[in-house]
């Protein structure tokens, strides 16, 4: 019997986008990274590029708790992922020795999902505007 991909709606297989930090807080600066994740029976793998290379994401996740832990493979190095899940995606600390900060991961398609509804909501607006002046 093949084994089913994750059914949950936080934990959508496919390809999923965000950034990193080098710090953490509202004055960070993003480091952009995109990735193919895959959710089946409480583990995570994937791939992806970032800024600094490509790079190959294992790791384990928790329905109960809605938490994910990954290491991001690189050809030189390894960083640990850990993060809170929640409609908005993946969000947590990455660490690396003694060096760590922030990152937020989310479903691409929701990103683009949002961009359409505002998209929608913005040619109302401006017909509503048309229709008063007429």
């Amino acid at each position: 019997m093949a084994k089913l991909n994750e059914m949950h709606p936080l934990f959508p297989s496919g390809a999923w986008e965000g950034f990193y930090t080098y710090a953490t807080g509202p004055q960070a600066d993003q480091h952009k990274m995109s990735c193919n994740l895959t959710f089946r029976q409480g583990k995570v793998n994937g791939s992806g590029t970032d800024d600094l290379s490509s790079f190959s994401l294992k790791g384990t996740y928790d329905l109960d708790s809605l938490v994910c832990e990954m290491a991001k493979h690189y050809p030189s190095h390894v960083v640990q992922y850990s993060g809170q899940v929640d409609e908005n995606g993946i969000w947590g600390i990455w660490s690396l020795g003694a060096k760590s900060g922030g990152f937020h991961i989310w479903p691409k398609s929701k990103k683009q999902k949002g961009e359409k509804v505002a998209k929608e909501e913005k040619k109302k607006e401006v017909s509503k505007k048309l229709q008063r002046k007429a």
